[in-house]
């Protein structure tokens, strides 16, 4: 069923450009280097390459992995110090942390985050109270995140054009190539983001009435046991599914709240034998497997629920995974 009833027609004084990247926190960054080399054939760049260390301000906490049209950022929660204090808590098991977007005009999106009652914090969680937005230690780039409590999670914003070699998207003109033919996995582009969530309406008041997401449909989720709304936003399509009681979803969004969960990403392929035979062969298993999807076994692939569909989901005006503008 395709949602109709939420508006989202208002002016906005800014564009979210692209997605950022998703950020995913580890305990062992050579170990997660490993294991996107070995599963999805890609390589990963140290910050250090772009951001060398300082005894200040140490940047071996971070390295970014490309993936056809996202980059992750695989974070070391007990590398990771702002202003000498460590900025997360260590972890046992890697856990997707949060997501964040390209902004082009990040003074107007502060001011309507604030109008929506979602508030807004720099690198160290303080919160701000003024009319101005968050700087980066130092003061030299507007760059702040969302207060979970008031989002759901605690999302990224990152001023559009700020140079970031690390990413390839960020060149101007950039557009996905075709899919290698020796791509392990097939992997076209990202289908979606599933955000677990017992609050649906926090979550539309911050992508959709805020951010100016798109809702393109709401319905079952069969394979994971979830009433899901789906929302596009600039390059990308957020799942926000509210999980069935006693289900294995259910049990993952109970740590969190009341905040929501991050907790999987789906990627469209071209052949799902072909990433079941891959996924077997480098030791992933598969937790969850139907006509036109697979969903891996976290425990074998970086802490996560990886998933694969070779369908489109409704609404979704992408067709094929080549040459796909930023």
């Amino acid at each position: 069923m395709v949602m109709t009833t939420r508006a989202n027609l208002g002016a906005r004084e800014f564009r979210v450009a692209r997605l950022f990247h998703p950020t995913i926190h580890v305990p062992d960054i050579p170990e997660a280097e490993r294991w996107f080399e070995r599963v999805f054939g890609r390589k990963s760049t140290s910050l250090e390459v772009m951001l060398p260390s300082t005894p200040a301000y140490p940047t071996d906490y971070s390295t970014f992995t490309v993936v056809r049209d996202v980059l992750f950022d695989s974070i070391d929660p007990k590398r990771h110090f702002v202003s000498g204090f460590q900025r997360y808590p260590a972890v046992q098991v890697p856990t997707l942390k949060g997501l964040g977007w390209y902004v082009d005009g990040m003074v107007e999106l502060y001011g309507d985050l604030r109008r929506h009652g979602i508030r807004s914090m720099n690198l160290s969680d303080e919160i701000a109270d003024g009319d101005d937005p968050p700087l980066s230690p130092g003061g030299g780039v507007v760059v702040f995140f969302t207060v979970p409590a008031d989002a759901g999670l605690q999302y990224q914003f990152f001023r559009e054009g700020t140079p970031f070699p690390i990413d390839p998207r960020a060149t101007p003109g950039w557009i996905l190539p075709p899919v290698d033919d020796n791509d392990p996995l097939g992997i076209e582009h990202c289908s979606h983001h599933t955000i677990l969530t017992s609050r649906p309406e926090r979550a539309l008041n911050f992508v959709v009435d805020t951010l100016g997401g798109v809702v393109l449909h709401q319905g079952r989720n069969n394979v994971l046991g979830t009433t899901s709304t789906f929302v596009a936003l600039a390059d990308g399509l957020l799942e926000y599914a509210v999980p069935d009681v006693r289900t294995l979803r259910h049990a993952d969004l109970e740590a969190p709240e009341p905040n929501d969960s991050y907790h999987s990403i789906t990627w469209k392929v071209k052949d799902l034998d072909r990433v079941a035979h891959h996924l077997a062969a480098e030791g992933v298993g598969i937790q969850v497997r139907s006509k036109d999807v697979i969903v891996t076994d976290p425990a074998t692939s970086l802490g996560i629920p990886w998933g694969f569909t070779t369908s489109l989901r409704p609404g979704d005006p992408r067709r094929g995974g080549d040459n796909m503008q930023a």
